[in-house]
């Protein structure tokens, strides 16, 4: 199974009020989102399913990564990949994916570190995972306890 770890592009600032649920990506995000993933497009990359938080910067972040990487993916929207959740409650909700070859998660910080950490065996390790980048964690099954194979990671500085 290939677990693609995407961390939402950049957000505009909370506004006084607005939950943060609500924020959307700017423009800027978009542009630095859609570069990235182009390049990771030609390259092959084409998850077969869209999993996201329902915060609203993730749920645009998964829709340009379904548009430009996998047109015919699905997009399911996940609670267990927004601000607060654990890496395995996280997990739980992919697994319920094993039967798909790629996944793609399109989630927040610190949660994007902490489960590529988790899904590599190894939950003590620091990753600084940007905004857009995005990392592909391989695994062998997806038993309770996973020990994936770091294959990549890509931020949106190197596209």
């Amino acid at each position: 199974m290939e677990i693609l770890l995407l961390r939402h592009g950049i957000a505009e600032d909370a506004r006084p009020g607005q939950p943060d649920a609500d924020r959307a990506l700017t423009r800027e995000g978009k542009q630095k989102l859609r570069t990235l993933l182009r390049r990771l497009a030609r390259a092959g990359v084409r998850p077969a399913l869209v999993v996201t938080s329902p915060y609203l910067r993730a749920r645009q972040t998964a829709e340009i990564a379904r548009d430009v990487l996998a047109p015919d993916a699905m997009i399911v929207p996940a609670r267990a990949l927004a601000p607060g959740s654990t890496p395995q409650e996280a997990w739980e909700e992919i697994r319920l994916y094993a039967n798909q070859p790629s996944v793609l998660c399109a989630s927040h910080e610190p949660l994007c570190s902490e489960l590529a950490a988790f899904l590599l065996g190894a939950p003590g390790l620091g990753i600084d995972f940007k905004k857009g980048a995005l990392m592909r964690i391989d695994l062998d099954g997806a038993g309770p306890r996973p020990r994936g194979t770091l294959r990549w990671f890509v931020i949106p500085r190197l596209a």
